[in-house]
């Protein structure tokens, strides 16, 4: 099982936008051989920003590293620079393997 997160610092009252902008997105996700599941989580809010994180769980690292290559991927990112006054900077990207599940 391999978890992909990327970090995203929202402009203050932007939230609403953000997450519509997701709910939008034709991320082709399903299509791709090993997804399992994708959320978009809200975090801590202050006067600076507010947190989100996407979190999509794969079957593997490999299955991950093979849809950043795919044509699914770039498709989803296709409109991306469109929406970038949401962002206080780019997303930070974490990637994790799972070494115990219960």
């Amino acid at each position: 099982m391999y978890i992909a997160m990327n970090r995203f610092r929202v402009a203050p009252g932007r939230g609403a936008e953000f997450e519509e902008v997701w709910r939008r997105r034709d991320s082709r996700l399903r299509e791709v051989p090993g997804f399992v599941s994708f959320r978009l989580l809200r975090g801590p809010e202050t006067e600076e920003s507010i947190l989100y994180v996407s979190h999509t769980t794969w079957t593997s690292r490999a299955a991950f590293e093979a849809w950043t290559k795919s044509e699914q991927f770039r498709a989803a990112h296709a409109g991306a620079g469109e929406t970038k006054s949401l962002y206080l900077g780019p997303p930070q990207f974490e990637g994790f393997e799972a070494t115990i599940e219960m």
